[in-house]
């Protein structure tokens, strides 16, 4: 389950795209800081016939869900640990919802930069850092 303000959360405000959390060793208080998208565009191929008779390939955009209701984060230990411990001694929390892919990589870093995680053995943290354009956040 995943928590925001200590309510758990099955829905998301309109307009999220994504999000950026963190979750708690609750055994040994470690942490990990990270985003989620909820949904990512799939491209498929699909042969469609012409009154013509030609045969054309278009292209075809979807929504697909994310895993982010099974998700705990790209890194290595943080899964290792999961694995040892069981998902029951692990709290996910939502930091932040986000509208835009840009304010969630910049919330995310900042929320690393905060915590400092990159300085602390108390993060799972391994990686911090991102390309982000002042006009792609919106906060």
């Amino acid at each position: 389950m995943w928590y925001h303000q200590n309510n758990e959360v099955t829905e998301f405000p309109e307009g999220t795209i994504g999000f950026v959390y963190l979750i708690t060793n609750l055994l040994t208080g470690r942490q990990y800081v990270g985003k989620k998208l909820i949904s990512f565009s799939k491209t498929s191929v699909k042969t469609v016939t012409l009154k013509s008779g030609e045969k054309k390939k278009k292209k075809i955009k979807s929504k697909v869900d994310s895993d982010w209701m099974t998700y705990y984060g790209s890194s290595e230990h943080l899964n290792n640990d999961v694995k040892e411990f069981g998902e029951h001694n692990f709290k996910r929390e939502i930091l932040h919802f986000c509208q835009s892919k840009g304010t969630m990589s910049y919330l995310e870093l900042r929320e690393q930069i905060d915590r400092r995680v990159m300085e602390s053995d108390n993060y799972y943290n391994a990686f911090c850092g991102g390309k982000i354009h002042k006009k792609h956040i919106k906060l």
